[in-house]
């Protein structure tokens, strides 16, 4: 199963070359009020295919979808804006969101990110070190306890190692631990892009700026060595996670790194796939919805996935979302980017992932989904968690990818599920701005027609307007819940159903039951573009 598995500061330069790719993922630096951090590498861009169509091309994985698969990743202080600070009435509206992305399942949700080493359970005896900025409190830990009992979630929970105090990290831990459950602790995950300890400023004092750990000495092995010394004061019986990191460096020490640390159970990476750190910076939708991207950025987490499985490790890209450095207005925040994360986390699936942490801050135009100020619990939802619904619809826990043998345009992707009852789902992303396209698909079913789901918005740029199966979150929802499911029965017809997908536009086929193809390879494939 899943691991049932960082906001902005920083992360650090992800230098991946991929062979046929080229996927370079680059590091860069961010400068946020009072600490200025780079948030994840960003890609070079291989050109999309040039045949006008292409038949989808036989891929293998063995392993059905890990329950929670899909979880998100938020800071400590953006918890109880979320939730809220009442633990007899969690927000409903924050708890069906959860739910509409890990439906039937115990979603994954981590809590730290740059928060991590800026927070802190007060300990006994000490003075509040310079860089804390976030005091944890028993109010807190009862919210999270609340939230955690509707949701029967599992948690991935920072634990501060910038400060550089074991004494500091394990009080911190006791009280997360005792305050939440060990049962719901997936992992205690010490510290956050320690890569970046000696490269940014941890605070600030007399206007002077004061590094985490200074640079002449703070190597991958200094920071093993740290590490371990941590790992071996945390409670006892609670899985430990890491590295943690977003550093090409530091992850290519990754498995004599897991090697050596026999109490980490889930080994976290972060990684996203454009970056967006310099002022003057542009970016693109086209860039976010190339190849590169999607398929390419997987590619290079690939590498990552086989060092954690050889160890026994499960593998948690636990921190990614499409742009670094909060993001990108009208790019991140618009209807392209939630085709991008549908197609993304397919891609992520099939090269072995057993988890990701979508990153979401309040406020920021890479929010997936907010609070809205002074409204009473009431939430904004925005485009790219629509993504995430129909990826959940579509890869259910226990589905396995599988392949059909349809030919498609290049501007369109092609997945196709099976669930453990049989049903199949399959989904149609049309990246194309502007041309619609229609795919002939080789499966029938006698258990009754197929529906169709879409989803769309007025264009690619939009940043409201969405809607998933005709049903939308409007401006704001107060409870998290959509109306009923407005579908389109389909039957087939000489063996196949002829799907038409708008420009722009995803759409997912259910076909119940005992569906089938003649040509359907082991239930183990994904159908994609062949180059």
């Amino acid at each position: 199963m899943g691991v049932n598995a960082k906001a902005p500061r920083a992360v650090v330069s992800l230098v991946v070359i991929g062979l046929v790719l080229g996927l370079a993922l680059a590091g860069c630096a961010s400068a946020t009020a009072k600490h200025a951090h780079a948030k994840q590498a960003g890609a070079t861009h291989a050109s999309a295919a040039t045949d006008p169509a292409a038949t989808a091309a036989t891929t293998s994985t063995s392993r059905p979808l890990p329950s929670g698969f899909l979880g998100i990743s938020m800071q400590y202080k953006a918890f109880e804006p979320y939730a809220g600070t009442n633990p007899k009435a969690v927000n409903p509206a924050f708890l069906n969101l959860i739910r509409a992305i890990a439906p039937n399942q115990s979603p994954v949700l981590r809590f730290g990110g740059d928060s991590t080493d800026w927070t802190w359970w007060p300990v006994p005896g000490m003075k509040k070190p310079g860089g804390i900025q976030y005091t944890l409190t028993p109010a807190w830990l009862q919210v999270a306890h609340a939230m955690d009992t509707a949701l029967n979630s599992r948690l991935i929970l920072g634990i501060n190692l910038e400060a550089g105090s074991v004494k500091l990290a394990s009080t911190e831990a006791n009280a997360l631990v005792k305050g939440i459950g060990k049962q719901s602790i997936a992992g205690l995950e010490i510290g956050n892009e320690p890569e970046l300890y000696s490269s940014f400023n941890w605070f600030t004092k007399n206007g002077v700026g004061v590094k985490g750990r200074p640079k002449a000495t703070w190597t991958e092995a200094a920071f093993f060595k740290q590490f371990k010394q941590f790992a071996n004061a945390m409670p006892a019986g609670i899985p430990i996670a890491g590295p943690a990191s977003g550093s090409a460096t530091y992850l290519a020490q990754l498995g004599s790194f897991l090697k050596g640390e026999p109490r980490v159970k889930l080994s976290t990476f972060h990684a996203y796939p454009l970056k967006h750190c310099t002022p003057g910076k542009v970016v693109t939708m086209s860039q976010l919805l190339s190849p590169a991207a999607s398929s390419g950025f997987a590619q290079a987490q690939a590498q990552y996935v086989t060092a954690a499985h050889k160890y026994g490790k499960l593998a948690q890209l636990d921190e990614m979302n499409g742009i670094t450095c909060g993001g990108y207005g009208g790019v991140s925040n618009a209807f392209g980017s939630a085709l991008w994360v549908l197609d993304t986390l397919f891609e992520l699936d099939k090269v072995g992932v057993n988890g990701v942490n979508i990153q979401t801050v309040p406020g920021g135009v890479q929010e997936i989904f907010g609070p809205v100020a002074g409204d009473g619990g009431s939430m904004v939802v925005h485009p790219e968690f629509y993504g995430l619904m129909m990826f959940a619809q579509a890869a259910p826990a226990g589905s396995r990818l599988f392949t059909i043998p349809a030919t498609v345009p290049s501007s369109v992707r092609l997945w196709a599920t099976r669930a453990t009852d049989g049903t199949v789902h399959v989904v149609l992303i049309n990246d194309s701005f502007s041309k619609a396209t229609t795919v002939k698909l080789p499966l029938s079913s006698p258990d009754g027609p197929g529906t169709l789901e879409t989803l769309r918005a007025p264009h690619v740029s939009a940043t409201s307007g969405v809607t998933i199966g005709g049903r939308t979150f409007g401006a704001a929802t107060t409870n998290g819940l959509l109306g009923p499911y407005q579908l389109q029965q389909v039957t087939a017809s000489g063996g196949s159903y002829s799907v038409r997908v708008p420009p722009a536009t995803a759409i997912m086929l259910t076909v119940p039951g005992s569906a089938s193809s003649s040509t359907t390879t082991s239930a183990s494939s994904s159908a994609t573009m062949a180059p």
